[in-house]
């Protein structure tokens, strides 16, 4: 039987337009309820870390994360030394959100090889064993779909960021890459924090989401294949919070991200919760 754990909400941070917007922005989220403020790791995407640290600054009580850092982009060492100091600057708010990555295109502009799958993989489980011994105290969010990064990630982390993608075969995709977790993490497994991330949701009044994002993702799913997903929410705020509170009574996920765009419009949501 699933306990149901207390409800966490995320939200991206997509854009540095001055330090004093951002220190708005975050003081303006964490009055929202959100209990997390993330930033990605792409180019073209605020640097992590500085961003993280003038977050903090302005705030004093949403926890600060990567969500999520691309492993391959660093070395264990420099990365557990800034992980350190964003910890220690932040009052022991940080974190840490790690992924394998996957666009080749910013390998390439980052000037790095792009390895196999299977390479990043193996590297991202090298970093994170690194960081967990060196940094005991920072959480550790592994996000991904994949066998073997899952794999990773139930062994190593203590939140598990679940995309709620599709699944060859599994008609509840979701039910079938926790079950996955499950396996893989043994004893530890309920002692681990479930993450979706939200990709679509109405933002205007309608009830309806724009779809546009998500189908990026599932190009060949039909808009009520699509809406079906549990990464996609609609209808009303009381709707809403009610599609939360059932998907953490039926699959035990209770840490919701959203993206910066959707922030507003959660809000609401946010509140019909507490």
């Amino acid at each position: 039987m699933l306990v149901d754990k207390q409800f966490r909400f995320g939200v991206g941070l997509r854009a540095v337009r001055s330090p004093a917007v951002l220190a708005e922005t975050a003081r303006r989220l964490e009055g929202s309820g959100f209990d997390v403020l993330n930033v990605p790791d792409h180019l073209g995407a605020p640097a992590p870390f500085p961003a993280l640290v003038a977050a903090a600054a302005a705030t004093t009580t949403i926890r600060l994360g990567t969500y999520v850092l691309n492993a391959c982009f660093y070395k264990p060492a420099l990365l557990t030394r800034d992980i350190a100091d964003v910890d220690l600057l932040s009052g022991g708010r940080l974190e840490v959100g790690l992924g394998a990555g996957y666009a080749r295109k910013e390998f390439e502009a980052a000037e790095l090889p792009f390895p196999s799958a299977a390479r990043r993989i193996g590297y991202l489980e090298h970093v994170t064993t690194y960081v967990a011994t060196h940094q005991p105290g920072v959480p550790i969010l592994i996000a991904g779909h994949g066998d073997r990064l899952l794999t990773v990630a139930a062994r190593h982390a203590g939140i598990i960021g679940l995309t709620g993608g599709q699944v060859a075969g599994a008609d509840d995709p979701l039910a079938e890459r926790i079950s996955f977790v499950r396996a893989a993490a043994g004893e530890k497994f309920d002692a681990l924090e479930l993450n979706l991330a939200i990709t679509a949701m109405p933002t205007d009044g309608s009830g309806i989401p724009d779809l546009s994002l998500t189908r990026r993702y599932a190009p060949t799913l039909s808009d009520a294949e699509l809406l079906a997903m549990p990464s996609v929410l609609s209808g009303s705020p009381r709707e809403m919070a009610d599609r939360l509170r059932e998907l953490r009574r039926r699959y035990g996920v209770s840490y919701f991200s959203v993206e910066q765009d959707h922030a507003a419009a959660f809000t609401e949501v946010i509140a019909a919760l507490r």
